[in-house]
């Protein structure tokens, strides 16, 4: 690291620092003026709502991040072009490979503390923001599936499934209840109710039950009233979903993962996009920084308004190809990893083809 890369590093961590700021600040005033009237119907002390803040200004942060470390890459080095800083690096003998070196360090700086802390912190913030949300901003919500089909245990060779018709998020009840163990394609218990309850101890009871064995070839019923179960299953399980995979560390999101792939759930794409894409970003960052580096580095007779007005344009563009990635991959048409790969394989290419435009 000489003088010069600790000119440019500062410049660049500066910019985006004040970048992001600025954002954030136009954000969450528009934000506060949308929901002040949902604060006050809910009498909400300004302690509260700071702490709402407090855990909603790094969530929009880490959503900004690849577009601020885009434009705050434009402005600087289009200023430096503009004042020909440029032009006297380059006459200096120093090549624009070498020049690049900076931003590299700027980008991997930036994407590493962006990677930590949306794997380990904002989750844990977005904690408290979602449920802020669903209690205070949101209406009440209610699990209205019916039909519920659920693996629940693996255990040697055995399987244990449990059906029922609907589940009251309300009462913590679900009812016409089934609880299947299978060997194989063999049926070896099965035990139904009328409905079962979730009891505060962490268990949950059958009521009006019927309990059918399969034991040396011969059928064996019982029934009762009423009969506490341990199940490997929470009333969690039934909450709201929406936007969940935001709340998870990463450590969770694998685990929650491993949970919903052994219970065969539908929904397991979900949480892989977005495991995948908290590791794509920390390369979205380098790629955007590259692009802003050649798209802003020549001096332009438009003036500096231009390339950043470009760069807008180029953020734009990788913002669409990103969404469209996101949906290719949640409707399961292209393999996961290659979908939310795809705009950075797409923009890696556009650098390429750039950097022969550059100035030598």
């Amino acid at each position: 690291m000489k003088k010069l890369d600790w000119y440019i590093l500062k410049k660049i961590l500066v910019t985006f620092v004040f970048v992001v700021g600025l954002l954030e600040l136009i954000i969450c005033v528009i934000d506060f003026t949308e929901k002040n009237d949902d604060f006050i119907k809910n009498e909400l002390s300004s302690d509260l709502i700071w702490d709402y803040y407090l855990s909603f200004i790094p969530y929009i942060a880490s959503l900004l991040t690849p577009i601020t470390v885009f434009i705050a890459t434009v402005f600087v080095t289009a200023k430096m072009a503009a004042k020909s800083e440029i032009v006297a690096i380059l006459a200096s003998g120093i090549s624009f490979r070498r020049m690049l070196f900076p931003y590299f360090i700027a980008s991997i700086l930036i994407g590493s503390t962006s990677f930590y802390l949306n794997s380990y912190v904002i989750p844990d913030a977005n904690k408290f923001r979602l449920e802020f949300e669903m209690r205070y901003l949101k209406d009440p919500f209610y699990n209205t599936d019916k039909h519920i089909h659920i693996k629940i245990a693996e255990r040697d060779s055995l399987e244990d499934y449990i059906y029922m018709y609907r589940y009251d998020v309300r009462r913590d009840v679900g009812s016409s209840v089934t609880l299947e163990t299978i060997h194989g394609t063999q049926l070896v218990e099965k035990v139904t109710a009328r409905q079962i309850d979730w009891d505060t101890t962490g268990v949950w009871k059958l009521k009006k039950w019927q309990k059918r064995e399969i034991k040396d070839f011969k059928e064996v019923i019982t029934e009762g009233e009423e009969l506490d179960t341990l199940l490997n299953l929470t009333p969690e399980d039934f909450g709201n979903k929406d936007r969940i995979w935001e709340t998870m560390t990463m450590d969770e999101l694998n685990k929650h993962i491993k949970l919903q792939k052994s219970r065969g759930a539908d929904d397991v794409h979900i949480f892989q996009i977005e495991k995948y894409v908290r590791y794509m970003s920390p390369f979205t960052l380098i790629i955007l920084m590259a692009i802003g580096v050649i798209v802003s580095a020549k001096k332009s007779r438009q003036g500096t308004g231009f390339q950043i007005a470009l760069g807008f344009v180029i953020a734009f563009a990788f913002i669409i190809t990103f969404i469209l990635a996101t949906a290719i991959a949640e409707a399961g048409t292209m393999n996961t990893i290659l979908a939310i790969w795809m705009p950075n394989i797409i923009f890696t290419g556009v650098a390429m083809f750039l950097y022969k435009t550059v100035p030598r």
